[in-house]
């Protein structure tokens, strides 16, 4: 009991104070998690942030569930994400709630956020293309990758991006050399990991035929969220374009409200996966908001349940090594392409547009100002310049 409270304390605090999106979270989880309290040692956390780029899902978000689960067992993963996520979730529905349709369509302040993602996604890029990208080969691999989300724009065009991508690594990375690594003290069971494995495929294959014989929004929702939840890889920003292609075109919000959400997500602290949040209130009210955002995070819960048990010996090979430099690298490509559209595209209409934006970038990239700071910045920014 007193390991979940601390859990619980220490993740809340991050929850409230982790801006900077997912690169920066991982930064707040090792002065925290790692440097403070000692509860991985830095390999360790380097090999959790591996695995869970592999994974799909919001890779941050697992890293702290993780943490949790290694530290206080699958309930300790739970209270974890907790406390991470809520502040989060409650903003952006209580954002949602506010909002109407005329005012997001009409709304100055809102582009004005719609014009912070711009921003947010190009540091983003910049940010984790040194660390994932640091030479040719890896650069043509985003490159790539970037081309064919453009030529094949639909889920399984992303999940063969992925699989593709991990070949190429296998192929041209799999000599390198595997440092010994210690074992990591896992408190789930491996059976209690295949059940996780099962439950995972189970659902994505028997939800969307329930959704097809069940007249039900909330079924639909939280089919249409879990399929997101389980295929999306590379975190927060990779969200955007699939989800948006879920919800937009069947009507249950429009582009405007979309882009709005994911604009007011980076406002606040915690995971961008809680955009799921947003919409579901957005969708269908508080009920909606519980079922989008239980559905949003339950795949990366399954995921780490059924992988846990079996990573002490799955990182030791260098073939999972070699694939994931090349999974990274496609990651890179993906963010590339999310950012043209529907980012950029639907965002940035004019050479004004493209000032605030640079200029919001530049705070970011260059002066590494906070989030909460540049949103603020750029919103106020917005709203004078439309004004005049």
């Amino acid at each position: 009991m007193k390991t979940w409270l601390e859990i619980l304390l220490v993740s809340l605090r991050l929850g409230f104070t982790s801006f900077g999106g997912p690169v920066a979270h991982l930064a707040y989880f090792k002065e925290e998690y790692i440097n403070r309290r000692k509860w991985l040692n830095e390999k360790s956390y380097a090999d959790l942030i591996a695995l869970c780029q592999f994974l799909p899902g919001p890779a941050s978000s697992q890293v702290g569930i993780a943490i949790g689960m290694i530290r206080g067992g699958i309930i300790g993963g739970i209270i974890s994400w907790f406390g991470f996520t809520m502040p989060s979730v409650l903003a952006l529905v209580l954002f949602a709630y506010v909002l109407s349709g005329e005012m997001v369509e009409l709304s100055s302040w809102i582009h004005g956020l719609k014009l912070v993602a711009v921003a947010v996604v190009a540091h983003a890029i910049f940010g984790m293309g040194k660390k994932l990208t640091p030479d040719r080969t890896r650069q043509t691999i985003a490159i790539v990758a970037t081309i064919s989300v453009f030529l094949v724009p639909t889920a399984a065009g992303q999940l063969a991006i992925i699989l593709a991508a991990a070949i190429v690594g296998y192929i041209l990375y799999n000599k390198n050399d595997v440092p010994e690594v210690p074992d990591l003290p896992i408190r789930i069971s491996k059976r209690v990991g295949v059940m996780a494995w099962g439950l995972f495929a189970g659902l994505l294959i028997v939800l969307p035929i329930v959704r097809n014989g069940v007249d039900s929004l909330f079924i639909a929702m939280f089919d249409t969220f879990y399929r997101v939840g389980s295929l999306v890889f590379g975190g927060g920003h990779v969200v955007l374009p699939m989800i948006e292609r879920e919800v937009v075109p069947v009507g249950w919000i429009t582009e405007e409200a979309f882009l709005a959400g994911y604009g007011a997500a980076q406002a606040v602290p915690g995971p961008l996966f809680t955009l799921s949040s947003y919409l579901g209130m957005y969708i269908g009210g508080g009920m909606g908001a519980v079922v989008a955002t239980i559905a949003m995070f339950l795949p990366s819960f399954l995921l780490l349940i059924g992988t846990l048990p079996f990573w002490n010996i799955i990182r030791r090979k260098k073939s999972v090594q070699a694939a994931l430099i090349g999974v990274n690298a496609a990651v890179v490509g993906i963010l590339i392409a999310a950012f043209y559209d529907p980012v950029f595209t639907s965002a940035v209409k004019s050479t004004t547009d493209f000032a605030i934006a640079l200029g919001a970038f530049s705070l970011l990239q260059f002066w590494k100002k906070p989030a909460w700071l540049v949103v603020l910045i750029t919103v106020i920014g917005t709203v004078i310049v439309e004004l005049f």
